[in-house]
């Protein structure tokens, strides 16, 4: 597998991607109530599962999205590996899932930062296929590389579990129940669920920007797509 650059933010040469950087290191930071939802994070150690922040929401029969704003999801056991998921509509199949090379309990600290940027660059020359449906990926959280994943095709009993539970759920952070009543021993399965704004660079570049719900700025999470000649 040919070499990967020591860092997606510093050796990219696709003008377009540049500009998709810009326009999110260039928002104005203040409080908001996505502010809330990154600060939930800090508050998952006290969380038992006795206390189910999917059950405070409640589970509407109506969708809680009214239009088709993309729906992200990243969530794991806390002694397991994270997972990424993107749907067009919470109500639907997840269009990408991954497994992130991180635990999740190490995600939990990176997201108690302002600014938390995930970047996934795949290396595969061909452009037959659109980015997202490549499948082996360089992970990049922060600039730092934490190592590769594979998309996956068909999600695991436990991903499932998560969008079945989840379903009408727009955003939210917390601890979800587990599929089985039998202990796992890999401890409780914590999510953060949000919208994300498209915006597509070129055919090689996309990125996913965390939309505040009261349209105004506050932290940041990001999610880059690349793919790397």
């Amino acid at each position: 597998m040919p070499s990967v650059h020591s860092s997606p933010f510093h050796q990219m040469e696709n003008s377009a991607l540049l500009s998709l950087l810009h326009s999110s290191t260039s928002k104005k930071k203040s409080k908001s109530s996505t502010g809330g939802l990154f600060r939930m994070f800090k508050l998952l150690p006290m969380l038992t599962s006795g206390c189910k922040m999917v059950a405070l929401l409640g589970r509407p029969r109506k969708p809680l999205l009214t239009d088709r704003a993309t729906t992200g999801t990243l969530f794991g056991y806390r002694k397991g590996r994270v997972s990424l998921a993107i749907q067009e509509d919470p109500h639907r199949m997840p269009i990408f899932v991954i497994e992130l090379p991180m635990l999740t309990s190490a995600f939990h600290k990176e997201m108690t930062s302002d600014i938390v940027r995930i970047a996934l660059e795949s290396e595969t020359k061909t452009h037959k296929k659109k980015v997202l449906e490549e499948f082996v990926w360089a992970v990049y959280f922060n600039g730092r590389k934490t190592g590769y994943s594979i998309r996956r095709i068909n999600m695991t009993d436990d991903e499932l579990h998560v969008m079945q539970l989840l379903r009408g759920v727009s955003m939210g952070a917390g601890v979800l129940p587990s599929p089985s009543e039998k202990d796992t021993g890999d401890g409780e399965l914590t999510y953060i669920r949000a919208r994300f704004e498209r915006v597509v660079g070129s055919k090689d570049s996309e990125a996913w920007y965390m939309i505040n719900p009261d349209g105004a700025s506050g932290q940041e999470l990001s999610i880059f797509f690349l793919r790397v000649h």
